[in-house]
């Protein structure tokens, strides 16, 4: 048995976005405009299910696993999902992206179960545009949840914004004073064009160089990458305690330190987010017994995905909607 998961150009895969739930309580306008809609009835994995992919992704390698949506907090048992991925043998590293609804309530209680890495989307720190783009008006209530998690110990929160032409693009000295004294990294994520939204795409784009030449400017410098570290390019600046990252899939460069696989809420294996299928991983999850079947079944995987992603060419993927993988 392999000790790592590696595919056919050399690169290794520590990390593992585990999706739960396909469902999402908020109506982000590059996401669900129109809010969650279930087609038919739902059957995400089963809490046994769940374990049985930790552990087989464990076994290869895998050192950080982030629990991801839809909305992950929207599943009854994701405490004990927590718990699971933390006892699993082998990770370090137990995160999970969230839109911050129940953070306020909950961040002690899941720093307790095993959370080390807390993900929070927050797309402006104005309520009014807050609003308009994630058709929620809760910015308040994250931020009491972001002072939250800040005091249960999380030590290196990370906020998500996406980055959107007239609507955030010029946000950048807003969150910069921000986080001047807070340990909080805010990651602008360039906008990526999905099966629904090919006009608000066009619409709302930019690349996120613009931003990157704003951060030269003003002194800021790139960190050095760590090896389960996610796709963003981190900046520092010796007078702010946060960070800023940028994560652009369109650059050229981007897939060559891909080191993270995903599985979906409905047990499919995806090499990439913008793949065209998914490879079913459910009939091997109903039993223990069939573990080395399905370490096989990844191994085999890995040697058919590709070197990059298609989004130059416009291919984007069978994906309607990144709530529908967990992004």
């Amino acid at each position: 048995m392999s000790q790592q998961l590696q595919d056919g150009f050399g690169r290794r895969f520590h990390y593992l976005r585990l999706s739960i739930t396909d469902v999402c309580n908020f109506r982000c306008s590059y996401c669900l405009p129109d809010g969650y809609r279930p087609e038919g009835k739902s059957k995400f994995l089963s809490f046994d299910e769940l374990q049985r992919v930790m552990t087989a992704f464990a076994s290869l390698g895998t050192e950080k696993i982030r629990i991801t949506g839809g909305e992950p907090t929207m599943r009854r048992d994701f405490l004990d999902i927590v718990k699971a991925a933390a006892a699993t043998p082998g990770i370090k590293t137990v995160a999970t992206t969230t839109n911050g609804y129940r953070l306020s309530q909950n961040a002690q209680q899941w720093r307790d179960a095993g959370l080390t890495q807390i993900n929070i989307s927050v797309d402006s720190l104005d309520p009014r545009q807050f609003y308009q783009i994630t058709g929620e008006n809760k910015l308040d209530s994250i931020i009491q949840g972001i002072d939250a998690a800040l005091a249960a110990g999380f030590e290196r929160i990370k906020l998500n914004a996406v980055l959107l032409k007239d609507l955030n693009h010029d946000q950048l000295p807003h969150f910069i004073n921000w986080i001047k004294r807070r340990p909080i990294d805010i990651r602008f994520i360039e906008l990526m064009e999905t099966g629904l939204g090919k006009s608000y795409f066009e619409k709302h784009h930019i690349s996120g160089d613009v931003l990157k030449q704003q951060l030269l400017e003003l002194g800021w410098t790139l960190d050095p990458r760590e090896k389960t570290a996610g796709p963003a390019d981190n900046y520092s600046h010796p007078e702010y305690q946060g960070r800023i990252g940028l994560i652009m899939p369109y650059s050229d460069d981007f897939c060559a330190t891909c080191n993270r696989l995903r599985v979906s809420a409905k047990g499919q294996l995806h090499l990439c987010l913008f793949t065209e299928h998914g490879i079913d991983l459910r009939d091997l999850l109903q039993d223990d017994l069939q573990q080395p079947q399905l370490i096989q079944r990844l191994e085999n995987a890995l040697q058919t995905k590709k070197a990059t992603h298609d989004l130059h060419s416009g291919v984007t993927g069978v994906r309607q909607h990144l709530a529908s993988i967990g992004g």
